[in-house]
Parts: structure tokens; sequence; C-alpha cells
């Protein structure tokens, strides 16, 4: 009788083992800073998910790419990373990433029509998506529109044209108190690249044409505003989010960044600031600007893709909190707020988002982009000429992208 008792107790909890999975812990890098979307997507996620649980591990911008290809190379990568969307056909050509095509066109919570091209183009390499981007953003112009009314200027009307830009960003700039009109960040890293290809691109040049007469002239412009002394010495070594903390500081008059420092400047800012279209050139010149943002993507040695997918459904799922609460445009197009904060900046953006061009998408987009940042740096600080420095960017990039 008492072995009866035993055996039933030891089949018994056999079965109940086979039943009660043990949970999955996601492995997932993320770079969050400063929305912290991927942490408070986990913790929604596995508040309806308890079986599944997010390991995260916080990275950093400036290493994700080369920290990203030593980990696939040594497999020790995680189950999701977070990759600079020009970067996701760089990585997926090595072939260590999963293809989500499948997943995605199968899933009953993407809809893979929804998306905005942009976004999901650079997320793909040779008709196969690889990455599943957080959103999409783009760059616009933040003005200080108290300083605006102090130096005499008409914070109603921001400036248009690059013309426009000198003229304000002179009247702007008070040496004594270290105050500069104009400020972009001209950094040695992707952050210039991508604020230096609008100017380029708005008048005809492109990252395979860089050293068009357009790019040279967008050069030019960017070296004589430092050589003036109306932008920001600190133009080479300020990155975005430092960019953008001169501006909260009221040192700079009128900068260049994203939507995504919209939360950021709505709680910190003190003054009354707008945002405006990225200028141009000439009145009528085309417009142009960057299509921004991170991509989630599945290393193939992830022991969990299925479980990493379910989360990116739940992001996606949740599009439309992403302007008001992170200040980014949706990935489904759909998904637009009805009630959206900041309504002028948002107008703005969705306005600019139309003109917004991928980096690549290209293999080698990071030598690509290098040669750029070098051209940059070389002209700004007069080691070359701008049309020198360009045209030695266009040779190595045409033998990158022959």
């Amino acid at each position: 009788m008492m072995r009866k008792l035993l055996l039933g107790l030891v089949f018994s909890t056999a079965a109940t083992s086979a039943v009660i999975a043990a949970p999955v812990t996601l492995q997932v890098w993320a770079l969050d800073e400063p929305v912290h979307f991927t942490e408070n997507m986990a913790k929604e996620f596995e508040a309806k998910n308890p079986d599944i649980k997010l390991d995260i591990k916080l990275v950093n911008f400036a290493n994700i790419l080369n920290d990203t290809i030593r980990a696939v190379s040594t497999n020790t990568a995680p189950d999701l990373l977070m990759l600079d969307n020009p970067d996701v056909a760089s990585v997926a050509s090595h072939d260590v990433l999963l293809d989500l095509s499948d997943r995605i066109a199968a899933s009953k919570v993407v809809d893979a029509k929804n998306f905005y091209p942009g976004p999901i183009n650079q997320s793909t390499w040779k008709g196969k998506i690889y990455g599943f981007p957080r959103g999409g953003n783009t760059l616009g112009l933040y003005y200080n529109a108290d300083l605006f009314k102090a130096a005499g200027l008409d914070p109603t009307k921001p400036p248009q044209t690059w013309d426009e830009i000198s003229a304000a960003a002179a009247k702007l700039t008070d040496a004594k108190k270290r105050q500069y009109g104009f400020g972009f960040s001209a950094v040695a890293t992707e952050e210039s690249t991508f604020q230096f290809l609008p100017w380029a691109q708005s008048a005809g040049g492109d990252f395979n044409a860089i050293n068009t007469d357009g790019s040279v002239r967008a050069l030019q412009f960017w070296q004589k505003l430092v050589d003036d002394k109306v932008a920001t010495p600190e133009v080479l070594v300020l990155n975005q989010p430092d960019l953008g903390s001169q501006f909260v500081a009221g040192n700079i008059g009128m900068i260049v960044t994203g939507c995504w420092e919209l939360p950021r400047f709505a709680n910190e800012v003190k003054f009354d600031w707008r945002v405006a279209l990225m200028p141009v050139e000439k009145a009528g010149a085309p417009r142009a600007s960057a299509l921004g943002e991170l991509a989630y993507a599945v290393p193939k040695t992830s022991a969990h893709p299925d479980e990493a997918f379910k989360f990116l459904e739940y992001i996606y799922s949740q599009s439309s909190r992403d302007w008001n609460e992170y200040g980014w445009l949706p990935l489904d197009q759909t998904a637009t707020p009805k009630d959206p904060k900041w309504p002028e900046a948002y107008a703005v953006f969705a306005e600019q988002m139309k003109y917004a061009r991928g980096r690549g998408p290209s293999p080698v987009w990071p030598k690509v982009s290098k040669a750029i940042q070098v051209a940059i740096q070389d002209a700004l600080t007069h080691k070359t000429d701008a049309k020198a420095a360009l045209d030695t960017a266009q040779s190595t990039i045409d033998g990158l992208i022959k």
C-alpha cells in the first residue's frame, strides 16, 4: 500500500513538472537612455506573460555595433539586441541575424502593410527583414523663442534658409555670455553623418554622391558658422544629448536635433521653445531630413526566438503610445495619436518625416559613414578644405560600394 502511495506521488510530481514549464529568461541588450522604453515595455510584458522574464543589460550607443560583432562571433550574443537602423544591413550581411520575415507575415498582432516604409526598409537586407524598428525619428530645428525676442527676431518666423540661419545665429550670439546662435553635432561618430546628410541632400548630394557641389556648399556652410563663431566651438565634441543639454541650459539659441528630445525638453526647459522644419539652402529647394531610430534584432544563436518575437509583438501593439510617452513616431502608421502632446511639434516632425531619408542600407555602412565623419572633422578643423575633404571621402566610398 505504502509503495503504491509513493509511486503515485512520484508520478504526480512528474506530471506536474511536465505541465509547469520553467520560466524562460530572455537576455536583452537595450539602448534605453533617456526614456527607459525597453525596460518599461519589459515590465508590462512580464506582467502579462509570467512565464517569460527579461534580463536587460543597458549598452552604450557608441559601442553597440562593435559589441554586437564581438558577441555574435564568439556565440555570446543575447536573445535580443538593438542596433542603429543603418547598421542592421551590415550585421545581417554576415548571416548572424534571424530573418523575421515569416514571423511578421504570420503574426496576428503585427500588420506589415502598416509599417512606415522608411524604418522597415532600413531593417531589410536582400528582401528579408532582419530588424524590427522601435519606431521612427527625424531631425528638426529647435529654437529659443525668448532669445529670439531679446535679439529682435520674430519667433513666429523661424529661419527657413541657410542665409537666414546665419543671420539669426549672428544676432543670437553673445560672446560675453558664452551664448551661441547655432549648434549641431559634428562629433566623430555616426551622429555627425546623421546630422550632416540632410544639409547635403537638400542641396543635391547624398551619401554615395558626397562630393557634389551641393555637398561641398553644405560643409562650407557648417565651416563658416564655426569660423564666424556663431556656432558653438564645441560642435566637434558634442554628441546629440550634449547638444540638447546646452540648449536646455540656454547656451545655444538654435540647435538641430531629433524628436526624441521632446519629453526631456518639455520637463527641463524653462523658456519658450519651439520647433521648425529643417532649413534648406534656398527658398523652394527640396527638403531633406535624416531617418533615425533603433531596431531590435534576434541573433541566430538565440535559444528563445519565439519568446523574443512575442516581446516584439507586444512592443508593436503599444505603438499608439510612442509619441506621447517617448517622443518618436510609431512604426505602425495607423497608430497615430489622436491627441498628440506638443501638437505644434508633432505637426513639424510628421511633416519632416515625409522628407526623411535612410542611410544606406549597405553592408559596409559603418565604413561609408566613417569616411563622411573624417571629411567633416578635417574640414571643420581646417586640416583641409571642404572640397578636398569630400573628394577623399567620395574616393573611399566609391571603393566600398562598387
